[in-house]
């Protein structure tokens, strides 16, 4: 390596440092303020013509929000147009309905399994709270759990949601780094699938199981339990064994929303992305069907499709409750005012996002990216492992798992050429996983999870560290048993 190399690595060295202490410093600049002023002082100390810098934060920013921006938009309208017909409580209710107390953890698991495939982390753990509190409830007036009913159901929620906001698109951290990375959605997509099913498993269920009866004490406040489950704490009615029965009934009633439509407006857009996959694989090119298939799974036309099928959900059960409003009472008005909430709660997401873009050309644009490059090809670094590790050290020292996510894309999308094949499709996953793990006191999440369930610090840890953790462990070891077939 020649010294101008060492020199633009010695730049990048400082950049990561400069915007980890803009973040975390007393001045508290938000993420993407820091992230174009990096990339300003980054394309400077390298070179980079003025006139040409300017060009570079806004293609990288406008290319990166073009690709992700909107699809992003529509996940998270499609998401509160869920919760609020009542259809992702239709789902959980149904999954937990007359089932045995040891199968519970497994199947809150699975009801967050498949919320979490439109829903940020915090969101889809709001949602399932009442699920849970609920549930949790009626194990304790049952007795014979071991342990506190609200960890063992806690800890599998908190496995699935995290699982799924870092490591499966259309999630907004892995879409990034698959744009970034130029990564087939249907292989990521699939690889994600494989990789996330056994580690939601081992970090949820088999470790709920295992953490539970070592935190005893921990019990949510009752009034907040009240709150959540709109019904205050009574004994158990004879003849009623299944926890959550009669409070699934009781919502099946309020929302109107029958769980088969609530499953497929979930999984609408999953479906039209591998179904996109299948044609391209199977079909010839010239087929009306595969280009038909091929258009509607792109990202941006599945959310759209997710999202008007959502709408028709909630037109159901709105017939269903014959109120002329949504399942859950709402006039049109209200949705269309919680719908703009909805995108108002992605904002700072996005310009992070678009902010990372800009991050990422510049390093690409100064030659820094090459300097990357011929670095990691004299070290040999196993790529997925080095995106993994720079995710989970950027994520832990920014306190953002999506500022982990975009400058660990722009930092090894270098390492790859122009991307594509299996081991892109791997290093998404790492890159997401990497951004999960070490969640502690300087990200949302844990203070969520903390306040929700009544924790102390140390509890805290024990649960959503330890879980996110584990998730991020797991997701980098199954991406690298993978990696021997790419």
């Amino acid at each position: 390596m020649t010294a101008h190399t060492w020199w633009l690595l010695l730049i990048l060295t400082v950049a990561i440092a400069a915007l980890i202490y803009l973040i975390n410093s007393r001045l508290r600049i938000h993420p993407f303020v820091a992230l174009i002023l990096v990339s300003v002082g980054t394309g400077i100390a390298a070179g980079e013509p003025a006139a040409k810098l300017a060009g570079s934060i806004e293609e990288g920013a406008g290319g990166t929000l073009g690709d992700v921006g909107v699809t992003l938009a529509l996940g998270a309208m499609l998401g509160r147009l869920l919760s609020d017909s009542g259809a992702t409580d239709a789902i959980a209710r149904a999954l937990v309905a007359r089932a045995e107390a040891r199968r519970l953890p497994w199947l809150v698991g699975a009801a967050a399994f498949v919320i979490g495939v439109p829903m940020f982390f915090e969101v889809g753990l709001i949602v399932l709270l009442p699920l849970i509190f609920s549930v949790a409830r009626r194990m304790e007036e049952q007795g014979g759990t071991k342990g506190s009913p609200y960890v063992l159901l806690g800890v599998p929620a908190i496995a699935s949601l995290s699982t799924l906001h870092g490591m499966l698109p259309p999630h907004p951290g892995p879409l990034t780094a698959m744009t970034g990375l130029h990564a087939d959605l249907g292989l990521t997509l699939g690889v994600g699938i494989v990789c996330a099913v056994p580690t939601v498993i081992l970090a949820g269920p088999v470790y709920a199981r295992w953490i539970a009866p070592r935190l005893p004490d921990v019990a949510p406040d009752a009034e907040l339990v009240a709150q959540f489950t709109g019904v205050e704490r009574q004994p158990a009615e004879t003849g009623t064994s299944a926890p959550g029965a009669r409070a699934g009934a009781e919502v099946s009633r309020r929302t109107g929303v029958p769980t088969g439509l609530a499953v497929a407006a979930v999984l609408v857009p999953v479906a039209l992305m591998l179904l996109r996959t299948l044609a391209e694989t199977v079909l010839d090119e010239s087929s009306g069907l595969g280009a038909a298939l091929v258009f509607a799974g792109e990202p941006l036309v599945a959310m759209l499709a997710g999202f008007v099928f959502a709408l028709g959900v909630t037109m159901v059960g709105s017939a269903r409750s014959g109120s002329g409003r949504s399942g859950s009472g709402r006039s049109g008005e209200e949705t269309r005012a919680s719908l703009t909430d909805s995108l108002k709660s992605i904002a700072a997401i996005l310009l992070i996002i678009g902010g990372g873009g800009a991050f990422k050309q510049v390093l690409q644009d100064s030659g820094i990216g090459d300097a990357i490059a011929s670095a990691a090809e004299g070290a040999h670094v196993n790529v997925i492992l080095l995106g993994w590790l720079v995710a989970l050290l950027l994520s832990l020292t920014t306190g953002s798992a999506t500022v982990g996510i975009v400058s660990a894309t722009g930092i090894v999308a270098p390492l790859i050429g122009d991307g594509g094949g299996l081991e892109a499709s791997l290093l998404v996953v790492a890159i997401g996983a990497g951004s999960l793990g070490l969640n502690y006191v300087n990200h949302a999440g844990f203070w969520l999870v903390k306040e929700s369930f009544g924790m102390d610090l140390t509890q805290a840890t024990k649960t959503q560290t330890a879980v996110q953790t584990l998730v991020s462990v797991l997701g980098l070891a199954m991406a690298l048993l993978l990696s021997v077939f790419a």
